[in-house]
């Protein structure tokens, strides 16, 4: 609330006398309470639509921007667009009479009593317990049609553009990353330094994506926090049965309110410094708000360019562009100011769509994302209709080699519990996800309560068929004689002649080296240990060679 009466208190004397000149009141001879009351009183008899229309074009711009605003705009983009209103005291206003000549369309409107200053209490910048403000008083406000209601910034409609020769369709393999990050935390708790392991079984591992992925689970309660690190959670369950569509619309959801800031991930952008913050949902917002509902094919410059003209201040209310510490890392220099706006925010808006909506499967883009269209579920989404139909899903495939094939269209509840009784092999785009059994793959699962009966079980319900009898076969001898046999990779170290060896067997500086010796002139070597033995065996005075075999 900024009721005229307050408003006229915060001026000095000397401007109060100057407004009631211009509203013919002789205000020279009282005091400043008396000055309050007969301005308050005529002030809020005037037609404001009527004295709007005698105001210069600019001032008249000004009026009616504020009006349109609902009021109230930052103190930083009311002047951006307006000017400023240069503060003076009571001795520097005598000496220099500003609203003689006022430099500005804001400073003519002060002096008018149209235009007045404070702080808000609640301030609406993240990161900021007040904001000051340029208003206009409730009983002037109040003589506008607008009854002090906050116009929509309006916006031209976008113009589609013709369909790129190629492009990058929506991906849902966002889906499979995620199913394959719970699966990972099932046998391996996740941790800060353990998350690059995951880049091998990953569709797309790039690390941004990654740790968008990783904090959505996070937040969608997909994970726990465990002593050892995260673990999936029982709502990983119910959400690996669901369909894709409603699988892919949940991170949508959860995007859309998520804490992930991008702008701290923006390609060629550097947040420092402890003594600011944004708000990642502004951005969104603003992004999502301005993206036309159709699958059409947009530029992306275009898009930008309308919400700079639009709501160029969404990512900072207030219009303050010189207090954040962002620097430039090709020109390792920090940018500040309004008119660097699109290395900043236009930066922003462009990994918004480049990133997060193409990475959930949103957006499609061209090859040089340059434009894009919004995929179908997305406008669905931002319509608020329901995800589509439910999917048919395809059996997995046990080899009877003991691997098993999971189909890109295969159930993600079933991918899951394959990757906890077997290990992943490196994904590779284009074929099934490929899992293979082994005794230490089935000592895992046993240790998680799950026995090699219920793993026939499981194979043979989720593949639909007879298991092969060999894989059925090696899965029961494990269970009955566990592991018998081990596969290991070792260096074979060969010499010319036994003495060699046995010198080396015998100093002790060598012999920690070496493994099972398999006659007189060979001995088995770990293969993470041979650079430390080539190294004892030359202080010995004996150089050893190395065969790196052919393609190595």
């Amino acid at each position: 609330m900024y009721p005229l009466e307050k408003a006229l208190h915060d001026h000095d004397l000397i401007v109060l006398r100057v407004i009631g000149e211009w509203w013919e009141l002789d205000l020279t001879g009282a005091d400043k309470n008396a000055s309050v009351k007969a301005l308050a009183e005529a002030l809020g008899r005037l037609d404001m639509v009527q004295e709007a229309s005698f105001l210069g074009p600019d001032e008249a711009a000004a009026l009616e921007a504020l009006v349109a605003a609902g009021g109230r705009i930052p103190v930083a983009v009311f002047e951006r667009e307006h000017g400023l209103v240069r503060l003076m005291g009571p001795g520097r206003l005598e000496r220099e009479e500003p609203w003689l000549e006022p430099v500005s369309p804001a400073e003519a409107l002060w002096y008018r009593g149209f235009l007045f200053r404070a702080f808000d209490e609640t301030g609406e910048e993240s990161g900021q317990e007040l904001e000051e403000f340029y208003y206009l008083p409730d009983e002037l406000l109040a003589r506008f049609p607008q009854a002090g209601q906050p116009a929509t910034p309006g916006r031209q409609p976008l113009s589609p553009v013709p369909p790129p020769p190629t492009f990058t369709p929506a991906a849902t393999s966002v889906v499979d990353d995620l199913t394959a990050i719970l699966a990972v935390a099932q046998i391996m708790p996740l941790k800060e330094d353990n998350l690059a392991w995951l880049s091998a079984t990953l569709l797309d591992p790039h690390p941004e994506r990654r740790s968008l992925l990783v904090t959505l689970a996070w937040e969608m309660e997909l994970l726990r926090k465990t002593d050892e690190g995260a673990r999936p959670a029982r709502a990983a369950l119910a959400w690996l049965k669901k369909s894709r569509e409603a699988q892919l619309r949940d991170l949508a959801e959860a995007w859309s309110s998520s804490a992930w800031n991008e702008l701290g991930h923006t390609p060629g952008l550097a947040c420092e410094g402890s003594g600011w913050q944004n708000d990642p949902i502004l951005a969104r917002t603003a992004l999502l708000d301005a993206l036309p509902r159709t699958a059409e094919w947009y530029r992306l410059g275009d898009l930008v360019a309308q919400i700079k003209e639009s709501d160029p201040d969404f990512q900072r209310p207030g219009g303050n562009y010189d207090t954040w510490y962002i620097r430039d890392l090709a020109a390792d220099a920090y940018i500040t100011g309004f008119a660097n706006w699109d290395l900043v925010e236009g930066r922003l808006l462009r990994f918004l769509v480049q990133g997060p909506l193409a990475w959930l499967s949103l957006a499609e883009l061209a090859p040089d994302g340059q434009s894009y269209r919004l995929a179908t579920r997305t406008v669905e989404w931002l319509s608020g209709h329901p995800p589509a139909a439910e999917e048919v899903n395809v059996p997995i495939v046990v080899q009877d080699d003991a691997t098993i094939l999971v189909p890109f269209n295969a159930d993600r509840y079933h991918r899951f519990q394959a990757a906890r009784i077997s290990q992943a092999e490196p994904v590779q785009p284009g074929k099934p996800f490929r899992y293979r059994l082994t005794p230490h793959s089935l000592a895992e699962a046993r240790e998680q309560g799950i026995e090699p009966e219920r793993v026939l079980q499981f194979l043979a319900e989720a593949s639909g068929r007879p298991l092969p009898p060999s894989t059925r076969r090696a899965i029961e001898r494990w269970a009955e004689q566990g592991t018998e046999g081990l596969l290991e990779q070792v260096v074979v170290l060969r010499v010319r002649e036994a003495d060699i060896l046995a010198r080396l067997r015998a100093n002790p500086k060598t012999s920690l080296y070496l493994g099972e010796f398999l006659g007189d002139l060979a001995a088995l070597v770990r293969q993470d240990e041979w650079p430390r033995l080539r190294q004892a065996a030359a202080q010995l005075g004996l150089l050893l060679d190395v065969d790196v075999g052919e393609g190595d």
